[in-house]
């Protein structure tokens, strides 16, 4: 089984290759923020117990979190493999989601993380914002602090995977195709 967390700053361009990622190697893909709000508009136990965290403006736990990545990874008992899409994004969340991994007789193969300096990443959010209509990536100082947050707080995960020989990073700078390639060529050098 095939499991992938692609991982990168705002603006990285995780969402463009993810889709790539899915068609070329039949991956589901779980975004932890398309889990939350289905399960908030199902109205399942953790949904509401989501939902509860969220209308107070809190992080959901991560126990929360987990078992609602578990309920999904067991809906698809045939799939190939997963991409992890938004989680984790802490050392805690990592070691969390090996253990629901290993109780399942799998783990992460991979993860793939895309490297684009900080300057990139600005001119690309600052681009996206003309056609995404998202106001966070229109305003300078709120992707300052994206960024900011997710070198202080995010990006250490990288060192958790890299521990187990399982980080790759990928150059994040050129076409959409030729980073594409990269993530292929990445993969398809998995023992």
């Amino acid at each position: 089984m095939l499991n992938i967390v692609l991982f990168g700053p705002p603006g990285a361009g995780k969402g463009t290759q993810s889709e790539k990622l899915i068609e070329q190697y039949q991956l589901k893909h779980l975004s932890t923020g398309d889990i939350f709000r289905a399960n908030i508009k199902g109205e399942t136990e953790l949904g509401t117990l989501a939902k509860s965290y969220i209308d107070k403006g809190a992080l959901v736990p991560d126990e929360v979190t987990i078992n609602m990545l578990k309920a999904e990874l067991e809906k698809n008992p045939n799939a190939k493999g997963f991409i992890f899409d938004g989680f984790p994004r802490t050392t805690p969340q990592a070691e969390a989601l090996d253990e629901l991994l290993a109780s399942l007789d799998t783990s992460i193969s991979v993860m793939l993380a895309l490297e684009v300096a900080e300057e990139e990443l600005k001119a690309r959010l600052l681009e996206r914002a003309k056609t995404s209509g998202r106001t966070d990536d229109a305003d300078p100082a709120i992707i300052q602090n994206r960024i900011d947050t997710y070198n202080s707080q995010t990006a250490p995960v990288k060192n958790f995977y890299a521990d187990q020989q399982k980080l790759q990073e990928i150059n994040g700078l050129g076409s959409i195709d030729e980073i594409t390639d990269r993530l292929f060529s990445a993969i398809d050098t998995l023992d």
